[in-house]
């Protein structure tokens, strides 16, 4: 019996042909088996992106025949991103994934010293959070939740929604570029002692929220919708934010919702949301955008904010292991 040699390592050029093999089968499945909304990229697009370094992948190599692969990528945010764990025809994922954790972890060594590593979990990932924990990695449960356009009762339930009535001195109206510096400190505030400071530490500064807002509303992670993103003032003064976004055209997204802790408990949230997902549907029936869904995520235990999305429409669909491994001391 010849004993089966293992190497994880970068991918090279000379690696390009044999590896399409292994991606692609990935990206068959993507959709269905890791919960991805969007078709992930083609090969050719794929290796263009490793080319100019936006992103870093790792391959296992069984007898020299690459059999899964590791992606990461540094060019996004404060964070080690870790994207996809994907072994061929997801055999032996988990005595594979081990070989291509312990390459991510020696590649990111010093890195890691001033980052923290993020995985969302996301679909059969799921498998993996045994295997991942032994190497330190601790767990927050995201729950994602959609209101969606068409075949479910989402937007009877919003028509049926009725909010008590604003006092005067609020007003929901949409985005303006005036109110960026108030929403960067109202997002600090909020998300300062979140979940989602555990895995993406720009929040925990000033200039790390400005980079995530400035990002979102300059079209980095998707196109910025302004006018269905909602800022809920209080005597003219910025007090609340509903951003909200658009990927590939049809899949809005809702990223944040922030408001100054004095003004919380009041239901106001609840009113900026309405106003945000009430103006994705005018566009629907008006035929000026084809959206499909709106989405959103929250973490599992967060029942405050699952209580204020099923109330206007929103149903979870399925949750994942959002994953994160601390500074390496």
């Amino acid at each position: 019996m010849i004993d089966t040699l293992f190497e994880a390592r970068a991918l090279e050029e000379k690696d390009y042909k044999s590896f399409a093999t292994v991606y692609n089968d990935f990206r068959n499945r993507a959709v269905l088996e890791y919960k991805f909304e969007l078709e992930p990229l083609c090969y050719k697009d794929f290796i263009d992106a490793l080319e100019k370094e936006l992103i870093n992948c790792i391959v296992l190599f069984e007898n020299n025949i690459p059999v899964a692969f590791l992606v990461y990528t540094t060019a996004i945010s404060e964070a080690i991103e870790l994207n996809i764990i994907h072994c061929l025809k997801m055999e032996n994922i988990l005595s594979r994934s081990k070989y291509l954790i312990e390459e991510f972890l020696r590649e990111t060594r010093a890195e890691r010293r001033e980052k923290i590593v993020c995985y969302p979990m996301l679909g059969s990932q799921k498998t993996l959070i045994g295997e991942i924990a032994r190497f330190g990695f601790k767990f927050v449960g995201i729950a994602v939740l959609r209101f969606m356009m068409s075949g479910t009762n989402s937007r009877d339930i919003l028509k049926l929604t009725e909010l008590t009535d604003l006092n005067p001195c609020y007003q929901v109206v949409s985005w303006s570029k005036e109110y960026f510096d108030a929403a960067v400190e109202i997002v600090n505030e909020a998300f300062t002692t979140s979940a989602d400071a555990l895995f993406d530490p720009r929040f925990l500064t000033l200039e790390g929220t400005y980079d995530i807002l400035d990002k979102i509303t300059n079209n980095v992670y998707a196109e910025f919708l302004p006018e269905a993103t909602s800022v809920l003032l209080c005597s003219g003064v910025p007090v609340g934010f509903c951003f909200v976004n658009l990927t590939g055209g049809q899949i809005a997204n809702i990223p944040i919702v922030a408001i100054k802790k004095e003004h919380q408990g009041k239901g106001l949230s609840k009113h900026m949301l309405k106003n945000s997902v009430e103006q994705l549907t005018k566009w629907v029936d008006e035929r000026e955008k084809p959206i499909t869904e709106v989405n959103t995520c929250t973490e599992t235990n967060n029942f405050q904010a699952l209580k204020m999305y099923r109330h206007l429409g929103f149903k979870e669909d399925y949750n994942y292991p959002q994953s994160y491994l601390p500074i390496r001391k």
